[in-house]
């Protein structure tokens, strides 16, 4: 697949899977054998992972939308930059829910095989997401 090709593959990870809720789209995007790293909830694996991933973080955060900032691709791989907003109305980690409306930033590279991912590496500020929780003091 070409640059522009895997690019769009990310476009339609946007619109369909996280935005529209589609998460069958995903058996058309990742591999079967698909793991996604994560350093706040660990890596997933596979389709099935992945879809009850994003149908957890629906529970979490029922008006969670996310948003494709910028783009670089590479090779077989593909870095993008995203906001991820929504209110906590279900808590995580174990705390009640805030019902906070936040924001949360991240970098997410992925690799694909042909035409779908076969891995991914998500890196984002859980910290600022725990300040806007108050979980964490903000500095003054």
């Amino acid at each position: 697949m070409s640059t522009e090709e895997n690019k769009a593959t990310i476009r339609r990870l946007f619109d369909e899977f996280y935005n529209a809720g589609d998460v069958d789209v995903a058996d058309k995007i990742f591999a079967s054998t698909a793991v996604i790293h994560d350093p706040a909830t660990g890596d997933r694996s596979g389709i099935d992972g992945l879809k009850q991933r994003h149908h957890a973080q629906l529970t979490v955060t029922p008006d969670f939308h996310m948003t494709l900032e910028d783009m670089m691709a590479e090779g077989d791989k593909v870095a993008y930059r995203w906001t991820m907003t929504g209110t906590d109305a279900s808590g995580f980690m174990g705390r009640p829910p805030t019902n906070k409306f936040t924001t949360l930033i991240g970098i997410t590279i992925v690799r694909f095989e042909g035409s779908k991912i076969v891995e991914g590496w998500h890196n984002y500020d859980m910290l600022g997401l725990l300040q806007q929780l108050g979980v964490i003091p903000t500095p003054k």
